[in-house]
């Protein structure tokens, strides 16, 4: 790899990203993990990441946009994404038994949510420090998984995992968070597990991550006399039981239709701003092949035209998809934003080939028990 330090922005989240030469990151207990699978217990507790993110945190955590995109107007196909292997599956938990927001006669799932986490080596209390991205609850055997990027858990520049890792599934307009309308409850990390070639690296064809969270929280603020809010914690469960959890699915077939999921909120190249963040947004398309881009290590990317933003990164790419149980197969998710006609508008979206690298890093992750 190239020692030389080089200046990276990922659109869909616009976190600014230096990287030298790095080492993989991994803890002492993480033995189990097979060959070219980074695991790396998180650094707080789940009581500590969940009580760190008070009402005003949450509302205040941003992406912070970049000035880097991928556009590649008139790039061919690359032909390196594919089956690597036999197809294979996992199935969804099944359907959840609540009442959904419905969008355009689109259930959306309740699996899907924000991800919150702090930048680490920088001072928590900053608000600068305060990130988010997207992420779905995905069938595990301790229905304690999560899915997202890899650039939603692992900081390139600093070579660590981050931290205050949470996950709010169903994130709606910033109430759920902390005003007794988290029905589903709060879930801090305790695992991250991602692939080798995406921590060492730098390697944007392995942008994916599965985290083993531990039994979530639900929250209720109340600001004291001191003018402070103060965290009233109440055990919910494990996160699969509560809202269900999407299949796995690899070596599927490149052209597919996928519905895609997230919280898209930052600019477009041009400036404008047409999401927020607050609520959940799709796309629906049917991906194929994307351009190689040796900036990034990306040749093995697929994509579908989408005009997601900062935010949505991590958030699920699902096949077969079904209004009636809201739940499918992942095969994807939100990586990278690309402004294919150089207009300064993102109009596609791409994500890794899962093949069975993926499945490695998948079968880690689903079989690891949390308390």
């Amino acid at each position: 790899m190239n020692s030389r330090a080089r200046r990276l922005t990922i659109p869909l989240t616009g976190l600014l990203m230096i990287a030298g030469m790095i080492g993989a990151t991994t803890s002492a207990n993480a033995g189990a993990a097979p060959k070219d699978v980074i695991s790396s217990q998180a650094s707080e507790t789940p009581t500590e990441a969940t009580s760190f993110w008070s009402p005003e945190r949450m509302r205040k955590a941003t992406d912070a946009t970049g000035d880097i995109d991928l556009s590649v107007k008139g790039g061919s196909p690359s032909t390196a994404a594919g089956p690597d292997g036999p197809v294979g599956s996992v199935p969804p938990i099944g359907g959840e038994g609540t009442k959904t927001l419905k969008s355009k006669q689109v259930n959306l799932p309740n699996t899907v949510g924000r991800v919150f986490f702090t930048l680490p080596k920088s001072n928590p209390a900053d608000p600068k420090s305060w990130k988010y991205c997207s992420g779905s609850s995905v069938q595990g055997k301790y229905r304690n998984l999560v899915a997202t990027s890899a650039h939603c858990v692992y900081d390139v520049k600093t070579n660590q995992f981050y931290d205050n890792w949470i996950f709010i599934p169903s994130y709606w307009d910033g109430d759920q968070a902390w005003d007794g309308k988290n029905p589903y409850g709060i879930y801090a990390a305790k695992w991250f597990n991602a692939h080798d070639d995406f921590v060492v690296k730098e390697d944007y064809d392995f942008d994916y991550a599965f985290v083993n969270v531990s039994s979530g929280f639900k929250v209720n603020w109340e600001k004291g006399a001191d003018g402070k809010w103060k965290p009233l914690i109440k055990n919910v469960g494990r996160l699969g039981d509560n809202v269900g959890g999407q299949g796995f699915a690899w070596n599927q077939k490149v052209k597919s239709t996928v519905f895609s999921f997230g919280y898209p909120a930052g600019l477009h190249p041009d400036g404008d701003k047409p999401f927020t963040g607050r609520t959940m947004k799709w796309c629906y398309g049917t991906t194929g092949a994307m351009p190689a881009a040796p900036k990034y290590n990306v040749q093995e990317h697929i994509g579908f035209k989408c005009s997601f933003t900062a935010g949505a990164s991590g958030g699920p790419w699902l096949l077969k998809y079904k209004n009636s149980t809201r739940t499918g197969y992942l095969v994807g998710v939100n990586s990278i934003a690309w402004d294919t006609d150089k207009n300064d508008r993102y109009d596609k979206i791409s994500s890794p080939y899962f093949n069975g690298d993926t499945h490695k890093v998948y079968t880690t992750a689903a079989n690891r028990w949390t308390k």
